[in-house]
């Protein structure tokens, strides 16, 4: 007689709608002094939350607990930008939270997050706020960092884990946990690309066939420049640009930025660590990217 196994006999995580359903999902973890990990997103989830949840789930233990957050938070979203479009598929994103082995998933409504509308008080980003990403898109950090500083407030989570590929966006979380106190360790896990290079991103949905080439050309760029990194940082940015210089000339990408900088956003070094940073539209499509290089001998 042979045994057939039921293919949905996977642990299904706590979907907790409200802030009562997330304590009493919790509740249990607390009492026993277990360890709370935090993996917030925006759905639409890829193999690269796929990352993220596992890198939480390598954090803790056995008595603890991984929450995933699905929220499109539209305090983020400037005027014009795709908040109504933004992919949204929770039942699969539910499926891949099952796999995976999150344990709650933290799922609110806008008025559950915001139950007053828009909040009257909202976290000031600062100065690192006003480059790169924040120059194109001056409130999208606040909402950022208000929306995080609420999930941390609500999970209570001991670790938190965000992508590389938002590296401005890690840093800022990381000073915001730092300067206000929050007792949250901040990890940042690094970016998941496809087999082509392209860095996976919700927003990869959007690209047709004939975008795909144009978009790639970021992450050759970054490749580029990490190959060019011993002789310094103006043959990084040159080889950099030499790679993005034919689909901007055809108008195939609309560059917004390549940065090279330190680490924490600030000058790059002569000789060191450094981080490339590229951001371009594809079309209506707005990709970023980043990596870590070396300068120097």
């Amino acid at each position: 007689m042979t045994t057939t196994i039921d293919p949905v006999d996977v642990r299904r995580p706590v979907i907790a709608r409200t802030r009562a359903d997330l304590d009493a999902a919790l509740a249990a973890v607390r009492a026993s002094g277990g360890r709370v990990g935090l993996v917030p997103t925006m759905g639409a989830l890829h193999a690269g939350h796929e990352s993220l949840i596992r890198t939480a789930a390598g954090l803790l233990g056995a008595d603890d607990a991984v929450v995933a957050s699905i929220f499109v938070n539209p305090l983020q979203f400037g005027p014009g930008e795709d908040l109504a479009d933004y992919p949204r598929s929770f039942d699969a994103d539910l499926a891949i939270c099952a796999a995976e082995g999150v344990d709650v998933v933290f799922a609110p409504a806008v008025g559950e997050l915001y139950p007053g509308g828009e909040p009257q008080v909202t976290i000031e980003p600062g100065p690192l706020a006003s480059i790169l990403e924040g120059r194109s898109r001056p409130t999208h950090f606040r909402g950022v960092l208000t929306v995080v500083a609420k999930l941390f407030g609500l999970v209570r989570p001991d670790v938190a884990v965000f992508g590389q590929k938002d590296y401005q966006q890690l840093g800022l979380i990381r000073q915001m946990a730092v300067d206000l106190c929050m007792g949250v360790d901040i990890v940042g896990a690094e970016t998941v690309r496809e087999a082509d290079g392209l860095a996976l991103s919700s927003r990869n949905k959007y690209l047709d066939d004939v975008q795909r080439g144009p978009a790639l050309t970021l992450s050759r760029a970054l490749r580029a420049g990490v190959d060019a990194g011993r002789h310094g940082a103006p043959a990084v940015l040159a080889a950099a640009r030499r790679e993005l210089a034919e689909a901007e000339r055809t108008g195939a990408i609309t560059l917004d930025y390549l940065v090279l900088v330190s680490p924490g956003l600030g000058e790059a070094p002569d000789q060191g660590d450094a981080r490339l940073l590229v951001a371009a539209r594809v079309g209506t499509t707005r990709l970023i990217d980043n990596t870590a290089l070396v300068l120097g001998t």
